[in-house]
């Protein structure tokens, strides 16, 4: 699945890498793919709750050594 956006946090820690995916999210249209890359353990328990809590989609969550990757959708 190929994102139409893509947002690199890698390097940062909580709260950072959820509220620029927020802010991320809020800016883009319906349909579009948001592609997350992150290395903070803490953002596969914390980026699922705000993408449910925003009403988004959660299509995919990978993770490969030590790296994060998610595909949100944006309903």
């Amino acid at each position: 699945m190929q994102a139409t956006h893509r947002l690199d946090v890698l390097g940062h820690f909580c709260p950072v890498p959820v509220s620029q995916a927020r802010r991320a999210l809020e800016k883009l249209p319906k349909g579009s793919l948001l592609e997350v890359i992150a290395d903070d353990p803490e953002t596969m328990h914390d980026l699922p709750m705000m993408v449910a809590r925003l009403g988004q989609k959660m299509l995919e969550m990978k993770e490969s050594v030590g790296e994060f990757r998610f595909v949100i959708e944006v309903v």
